[in-house]
């Protein structure tokens, strides 16, 4: 038979009174703070998962910081080349007027001063800070801006490289300032129109390529002055392959036939004053543009002919410069449109590592009460029977 002594069942009731309470101690901290997991070795597993849904949420907070980052600079980089546009369409409007056959010199003069000061806030804008000390149209160095006016000519400082975030996607920071500012097609796109002779009676146009084909060849067109008579010989990298051609002011002269490339000269000629086409190169910068309309416009006593060839060649390169502008403008919206797509997800990632979270270590509240009141019902439970067991003596029944 099994003999219980009285301190084995004092032991034991207070030892189960004592887990009871811890129990429901337990469950009342649950309670208190919210969560089923609150150390390692509650639930290894679920801790584990937790952690690593940390670990997510933390990693979509970085890279939504990167996100804005890059995002302050887009928006920053589109203003900037909106500037830029309407500086450009300004200066259009000056070379515009100053193509006026009445505009004297003090005239022309006054345009020059107004397109010098377009160009330097045109240069302004190119070396525009991105207000964390780098630049929008910079490169890697975050010290030295972009472009420098160098002896009158605007040049680059390094070599194009664009800057990224360090993301899980890479975002960018900056834009590309050669390709933004320094690399239009010059020409219409296909070949370049160039006066080779100065002080002609003469200009040429920007010329049309209906094909939309790129040509590798150099055409010359040389006009002979003869008895009245103005002709036009036609060479192809050098070779003639027309000569003695009739001619008239504002008459378009094919470069080749059946190709769709062709320019036309007005106005009239020098015996021996020759117009060249040559292909068309990604080189074109906004500034030489400027320069040169400057420098023609800015001579005394600049002839008609030279200062419209001057104000045509002009209004060619801005718009050329213009159109390669508008691409890198929409180029920056298209950015600012996927970094909203990116956001979103970015979103739709921490919210998972929240819910991953929430699901791993937090507590179901009706069941953590329901566990609770029952722990509570046990510890009461074991308080009376510890009670009662402590009555239960030899003595206490000998007692009359």
């Amino acid at each position: 038979m099994l003999r219980i002594s009285t301190h084995l069942a004092y032991s034991t009731g207070v030892d189960t009174l004592q887990k009871r309470q811890r129990d429901m101690s337990d469950a009342q901290a649950r309670l208190t703070s919210g969560k089923r997991v609150e150390k390692a070795s509650d639930d290894p597993t679920s801790a584990a998962r937790a952690e690593r849904a940390m670990a997510a949420a933390a990693r979509a907070d970085a890279n939504q910081r990167a996100l804005d980052a890059s995002r302050n600079n887009m928006v920053q980089a589109e203003a900037a080349l909106g500037d830029a546009d309407e500086l450009m369409q300004q200066a259009r409007e000056m070379i515009l007027s100053a193509g006026n056959a009445s505009f004297d010199d003090s005239q022309r003069n006054a345009v020059v001063q107004r397109l010098a000061g377009l160009r330097a806030q045109l240069l302004q804008v190119a070396n525009r800070g991105d207000g964390t000390g780098g630049f929008l149209f910079g490169q890697q160095d975050p010290v030295t801006p972009p472009f420098a006016d160098v002896a009158g000519s605007v040049q680059s400082t390094a070599p194009s490289q664009l800057r990224y975030t360090a993301s899980d996607e890479a975002l960018p920071l900056n834009r590309d300032g050669n390709a933004t500012w320094m690399s239009a097609p010059s020409g219409n796109g296909i070949f370049e129109t160039r006066a080779v002779t100065a002080g002609g009676g003469a200009f040429v146009d920007a010329g049309r390529a209906s094909q939309g084909t790129p040509t590798t060849s150099t055409y010359d067109v040389r006009f002979t002055v003869s008895g009245g008579t103005t002709t036009y010989d036609l060479f192809k990298d050098g070779v003639p392959t027309a000569t003695g051609q009739s001619w008239a002011s504002g008459q378009s002269i094919e470069l080749e036939p059946g190709s769709g490339l062709a320019f036309t000269v007005s106005g009239k000629p020098v015996d021996g004053e020759t117009f060249q086409a040559v292909p068309s190169q990604p080189t074109l910068n906004v500034f030489d543009a400027l320069d040169r309309a400057i420098g023609v416009l800015g001579t005394a006593n600049v002839a008609n002919a030279p200062a419209t060839q001057a104000v045509q060649f002009a209004l060619r390169d801005l718009d050329s410069v213009a159109i390669t502008m508008g691409a890198q403008r929409a180029d920056a919206g298209a950015w600012l449109a996927r970094l909203d797509n990116t956001e979103s997800r970015l979103g739709g990632q921490k919210l998972q590592a929240q819910t991953d979270r929430s699901s791993a270590e937090d507590l179901d509240m009706v069941q953590a009460v329901s566990d609770f009141k029952t722990k509570q019902s046990s510890y009461d439970a074991a308080l009376q029977t510890y009670s009662m067991v402590q009555r239960m003596s030899l003595f206490q029944y000998l007692n009359p």
